[in-house]
């Protein structure tokens, strides 16, 4: 898998240093091999949420302006808190375009300096963990297929994988407990986090549901 594109959103209270994911990557697309046996290039977005490690993937054929103006507003629909701030690299799909119409939701958009690679480490984890446990698993049968099972691996990633930082806790479950205790933010839509998580029945299920 590649590199991507990727947001690194910040939801509204302090949190830490956010990360990037441009650098340090070493291809700069995905690459299937079609059924005539032609290359397939595709471009993944990726967004993070700094403190709870909530993801949003999507695939484009390019990697646009309009496209990235198309992942922002589908992300601002699919996470359940106010974004506060937005932080990308400087590639020519964020530029002007991308940045009002960022600021014009009333979300700051922040560029990330160049040759900053201490800044890349969630998004590389997070990559790495495309790589080696959804892309080489998987078998290219086309965009509706790839779409379905990369939104199927967001979900498993999201609400069943348990990850290091949270102490085995998924990210939604951290997003949870976080807001939970913490009753000065109330832009976290907690019933709709709830409600996701008692959509997955138990771990098991769903890992056992996740076939490529």
């Amino acid at each position: 898998v590649a590199e991507g594109e990727c947001f690194v959103i910040r939801h509204g209270y302090k949190l830490a240093l956010p990360a990037s994911s441009k650098f340090n990557l070493t291809e700069p697309f995905l690459t299937f091999k079609g059924k005539r046996g032609e290359k397939v290039r595709r471009f993944q977005y990726t967004a993070i949420d700094d403190a709870t490690r909530v993801r949003a993937l999507k695939v484009y054929e390019k990697h646009t302006q309009a496209n990235a103006i198309n992942f922002i507003d589908h992300i601002i629909e699919k996470f359940p808190f106010r974004i506060r701030e937005v932080r990308t690299d400087n590639g020519h799909e964020f530029q002007a375009k991308f940045h009002w119409h960022v600021e014009d939701l009333g979300i700051r958009h922040a560029y990330i300096k160049r040759g900053t690679p201490q800044l890349n480490g969630k998004v590389e984890r997070s990559h790495r963990s495309d790589q080696q446990e959804f892309y080489q698993l998987l078998s290219y049968k086309g965009d509706v297929d790839l779409e379905a099972k990369l939104d199927e691996w967001e979900r498993f990633y999201n609400f069943a994988r348990p990850h290091g930082a949270h102490n085995g806790q998924t990210p939604y479950e951290a997003l949870r407990d976080k807001h939970s205790n913490n009753e000065s933010v109330p832009q976290v839509r907690l019933g709709y986090v709830a409600q996701m998580l008692n959509q997955v029945v138990s771990r098991h299920n769903l890992t056992s549901a996740l076939h490529y």
